[in-house]
């Protein structure tokens, strides 16, 4: 298993007029991580494009748990348990900063196309480096 950790205040845009963070914006806290765990493997996902491939997402699940406000510091924490066959699956979950408990978890799972959109197989190169993260 690879896992990734990565810190991210809210912003007041985030948030509702309670101070709540806005459920939708959960998804884009996964995309942050989902960047930055990339950059960790050893490929930054404009890198990988430039290689002339993209992981568009296909599956989306998350469970809200316990709410997020306002400037809170949040830890994401984003992980991949198996080497990819045709998909990509990536666990999220994510705490406030210092603290146990779960607010939100989820997945997103991700194909593999080239430049002309067509479903490929992860390209070897991230194979490669994934594979060394997950030994």
């Amino acid at each position: 298993m690879f896992e990734h950790c990565d810190k991210l205040r809210v912003r007041y845009r985030d948030v509702d007029y309670l101070g709540v963070v806005y459920y939708s914006r959960y998804l884009e806290y996964f995309e942050v991580a989902r960047d930055e765990m990339m950059r960790a493997i050893g490929i930054p996902y404009s890198e990988f494009e430039q290689k002339g491939y993209a992981m568009p997402v296909v599956e989306v699940h998350c469970i809200y748990q316990k709410s997020a406000h306002f400037d809170e510091v949040l830890t994401i924490i984003s992980r991949i348990t198996e080497m990819p066959l045709a998909r990509l699956k990536i666990g999220y979950t994510i705490f406030r900063e210092n603290e146990d408990e779960i607010l939100v978890s989820g997945y997103t799972v991700h194909a593999f196309i080239n430049k002309d959109g067509r479903p490929v197989r992860p390209p070897n190169f991230f194979r490669q480096l994934l594979q060394a993260k997950l030994a």
